[in-house]
Formats: structure tokens, sequence, C-alpha cells
């Protein structure tokens, strides 16, 4: 049974639209639409902003939020439910997703200082996430060994931080090596949680 609508915003987070990240974010976002949730999309790589943070957290006059990024902060105020899909490169994420990130995620959007303490104040409470990743090696390798180091940074030092929860996550594992029948495993798995808008 399908759970009430809801404002979903995807982000793509893979430099090449024709990938696979790209084909699961689409199935994604045509299976949620279809369910009668309100969808936004946005592909990092058709967004024009620069990725340097100059000046880090501290104010800073002269850099100022490019048109696609205002569009950003405007689509995350607005969606109950995010979802981020790119692939694990050197066990992180592309750049493109990591300079989105250190633009839009704020303070004063995302979080604000307290005085006097090291714990923020968390302004995306109420949000939740879903983080779908792909990647060549197995996924218990990545989680065990690695540590899972992409997925710490996205769900633990950015989005939790910031209030979203819960933030699930699914890892999408040995990719090259993976038969037809596995993406259309994939590709069905998606589609069922968009249908939740989960």
């Amino acid at each position: 049974m399908k759970t009430k609508d809801k404002n979903i915003l995807v982000i793509l987070g893979h430099p090449n639209t024709n990938s696979l990240c790209g084909h699961l974010a689409e199935t994604y976002v045509n299976a949620a639409k279809v369910s009668g949730h309100t969808v936004n999309f946005l592909k990092l790589s058709e967004l024009k902003f620069d990725y340097n943070l100059y000046a880090g957290h501290k104010k800073d006059s002269s850099q100022v939020l490019e048109p696609d990024l205002i569009q950003s902060q405007k689509l995350i105020a607005e969606a109950n439910h995010l979802v981020f899909v790119f692939p694990s490169w050197w066990a992180s994420m592309p750049a493109v997703l990591k300079a989105w990130i250190d633009r839009v995620f704020l303070p004063g959007f995302s979080f604000k200082y307290r005085k006097d303490s090291p714990f923020p104040e968390k302004l995306l409470l109420g949000k939740s996430a879903r983080i779908f990743v792909t990647m060549d090696a197995p996924s218990w390798y990545y989680q065990w060994f690695n540590k899972s180091p992409g997925v710490q940074l996205l769900k633990f030092g950015t989005l939790e931080f910031c209030g979203v929860s819960p933030v699930k996550v699914k890892i999408f594992g040995q990719v090259r090596t993976r038969k037809t029948r596995d993406f259309l495993k994939w590709t069905e798995f998606v589609q069922s949680l968009a249908v939740l808008g989960k």
C-alpha cells in the first residue's frame, strides 16, 4: 500500500547522465511521478556553479550563490524526501556531488552554529533521505574493509548533521560483472521504493 504522496527531490551525482546511476535515477523519478508524488530532478552535471567554497563557512560577501544553487536550496527546502544517486569513486563520491554539497549545505540554510556549543541547530528536520550507490567493488568489501567512506560522508557527516532522518542506504556492488537479470532486479527494486516514496 502506498504511503501518502510526497514532495521528492532526486539528485543525480554522476557527471554522466547516460550511466547506470542515470538510469536508476530516471527510473525512480518516473515511477514516483506515476504514483502521484511530486518529483523534482537535479542532474548536477547540468548545473552551472563554481566548485570551490573559497572562504569555507566564514562569511564572505564576495562569493554569492549562482542561480542553479539558489534553485537547489529552494527544492531541498520544499522536499520532504531526498534521493541521492551516485557512483563510488575511490571509495567516495564524484567531485560534482561533493562540490554541490559544499556550496549548497551552508550555515543558515541547512544548519546553524550555536554559541558555546559544538553541536549545531539542525535546520532540515522533518526530511528523510535515500542513498543509492553503485560500485565495481563488492558491497561487503566497501562496508567492512573501506568502512563506507562515501556513505559516511553523506549520511552522517552531512544529512543527519543537518537533521535529515531517517537516511536509508542501498549499495549496488560488483557492477562490472553483473548480468542483465541483475540490472533488471535493481530497476524493479528502485521502482518499488519510488512507488512508496522511500
